[in-house]
């Protein structure tokens, strides 16, 4: 029962994002880079990849599109020649910002009718489920 409750859930919540981000031109793996590099900007590509769950290999094509059109930027960074740094644009900083909405408009739907005793307990529960798949 739990494996079909996590795949709903996941697909249920997914597609609502991926709907909203549509209309923004962001492909599937976009939201989450986006969210990621609003709390991490100046991150690497190594570790955009093991924040979002995404292959290397993935995350370069996301972030080739991203930075055609125009929302990161990438330089070398200064301490390690061999890595890039990624940063968000002014418009990547705007896209962020209406993605994290897009995210807490979604959750507030999901949480809604939970007191905040059993919203922490959600939360609490499903972190210990990743801990332990992990």
């Amino acid at each position: 029962m739990y494996h079909i409750l996590m795949l709903e859930n996941q697909t249920i919540f997914t597609k609502k994002v991926l709907k909203e981000a549509a209309l923004l031109n962001l492909s599937s793996g976009q939201p989450r880079v986006l969210e990621f590099l609003k709390n991490n900007d100046g991150a690497m590509q190594k570790d955009i990849a093991q924040a979002c769950l995404i292959e290397p290999s993935s995350v370069s094509s996301v972030l080739s599109k991203m930075e055609k059109d125009g929302l990161i930027t990438r330089h070398i960074n200064a301490d390690n020649k061999r890595s890039m740094d990624v940063t968000l644009t002014q418009l990547g900083k705007e896209m962020a910002q209406y993605i994290e909405d897009i995210f807490n408009q979604f959750e507030k739907e999901a949480l809604a009718g939970f007191s905040e005793s059993e919203k922490e307990t959600l939360l609490t529960l499903l972190k210990k489920v990743n801990d332990n798949l992990n």
